[in-house]
């Protein structure tokens, strides 16, 4: 046995750990352990009898929860071991609510907070209800366009053309009550950017990670920022070969257009509105890639999103609209799409990458006969892996001289000081690193990870 996700270890009890089972109650469940240091070794305790009466009244009375508590014997030392179910409401130690990731307890703040608790309630992000906005500060033509779509995908029956923009709503549930969904003015507002920031798409082209040439924000109703954004693609980022079939012109375009959408649609429909990110999209020479910031959930892996789902269903409200109109082609077939896509044009498979807090789709237009070669296939998985490198690189100069600066870093790496700092964030919010001190006094400290 060994501490993860759902144990915990401790040598002895004390009342700050009513937060680690507020934490299991509010994550998927979990057992502490009391009289068990941090190697795993049974130490025991001396008041176990006291601890199976007092613990689960201080748990009933500051959690408003029921453990189970039982007492333990090995070689004469007694130690005890708590478990604790998975709650339906939210739990919370003195106003303040905790959950067990991975082998972490974290306290949640903001919007973190705010998602956990629209969860707990069966609720979700897209659903919650928007004040001020009402159905004529939407726009008609979008709501037009989505009836002769979903007439055509054959997803709703021709009777929608009879019913007002307020049944309408009612019925793809963007509306609750007399307040309009944050999933209404995302799809059929024309300015979701006042009421949710960062609800449009930037797009730019590089010739290098920090040389950017020329960019365009996509602003607008989700369904013609997918639309604009998928004609600035073809017509002003990407290259076209041009060929003729008789006396038609015919363009034919590195990477197949059927991917491409699938790729967009997915950044915007599983996008975490609530970070105040766009939806990017980095197109070079010989690759393009897709972000949008969200996350997996804990047990998700890379291949099983590849296997059975098109993405994380973050806005399921937005989702099931975009499905009516037909523009998403059936469940948990978004990613096997693209690879399908890919592979019938002779292209390497794309690479789904969850780097936290996003997710990336990275498409290279290398040809199937060039993939054998070693050389350029570490190249390709140079460029993606590139700042997985220049991290390991910067833990490593940290380690030489732990005071360090920014720019002292990114002139050694050859990488821009923005890149450093992402780099740095992200190894912060992953807890390899942190600052202790100013920044003119201040130096670097590499979190070490505990031996199981």
């Amino acid at each position: 046995m060994q501490e993860n996700q759902n144990i915990e270890w401790k040598e002895s009890w004390r009342d700050e750990y009513l937060k680690w089972i507020c934490g299991f109650a509010n994550a998927d469940c979990g057992k502490l352990f009391i009289g068990i240091d941090d190697k795993g070794k049974i130490v025991g305790i001396d008041n176990a009898t006291k601890l199976l009466d007092e613990i689960p009244n201080k748990v009933r009375n500051h959690l408003g929860v029921v453990v189970e508590i039982n007492l333990h014997t090995d070689d004469n030392k007694q130690y005890l071991e708590i478990t604790t179910e998975p709650y339906p409401f939210p739990v919370s130690y003195k106003g303040q609510y905790h959950i067990r990731s991975g082998s972490t307890k974290q306290e949640l703040k903001g919007t973190a907070l705010d998602k956990f608790l629209l969860r707990k309630q069966g609720k979700h992000w897209d659903s919650v209800p928007v004040p001020y906005v009402s159905v004529k500060d939407l726009e008609q033509n979008v709501f037009e366009l989505f009836r002769k779509k979903a007439i055509k995908s054959k997803r709703l029956e021709t009777n929608i053309l009879d019913e007002t923009f307020e049944q309408l709503l009612d019925k793809l549930h963007l509306s609750e009550n007399k307040y309009l969904t944050r999933a209404s003015v995302l799809l059929f507002h024309n300015q979701p950017e006042k009421f949710i920031t960062g609800a449009y798409i930037k797009i730019g082209y590089f010739r290098t990670d920090d040389d950017l040439l020329f960019q365009d924000v996509i602003n607008g109703d989700l369904f013609s920022q997918v639309e604009k954004t998928m004609d600035l693609l073809l017509t002003k980022y990407l290259k076209a070969t041009i060929s003729y079939q008789r006396i038609y012109r015919v363009e034919e375009y590195d990477y197949p257009e059927p991917a491409l959408r699938e790729a967009l649609i997915n950044a915007v429909v599983h996008k975490d509105y609530s970070s105040g990110n766009p939806v990017q999209i980095s197109v070079y020479d010989d690759k393009i890639m897709f972000w949008n910031e969200g996350q997996l959930p804990e047990t998700w892996t890379v291949d099983k999103l590849k296997q059975k789902h098109s993405s994380i269903p973050y806005n399921p409200d937005i989702a099931s609209t975009f499905f009516r109109a037909g523009m998403i082609e059936a469940w948990g077939r978004g990613t096997i799409k693209i690879l399908e896509e890919c592979k019938a044009k002779g292209l390497p498979e794309p690479i789904f990458e969850y780097d936290q807090p996003g997710f990336w789709i990275i498409f290279n237009n290398l040809p199937n006969n060039m993939k054998t070669n070693s050389n350029t296939e570490s190249s390709v998985k140079g460029s993606v892996k590139g700042s997985v490198k220049s991290s390991v690189k910067i833990l490593e100069l940290i380690k030489e001289n732990n005071q360090i600066t920014i720019p002292e870093l990114a002139e050694k790496i050859k990488i821009s000081t923005r890149a450093v700092e992402k780099q740095i964030d992200k190894l912060k919010t992953e807890n390899k690193l942190k600052r202790v001190g100013g920044r003119k006094h201040g130096h670097w400290e590499i979190v070490e990870k505990k031996k199981p």
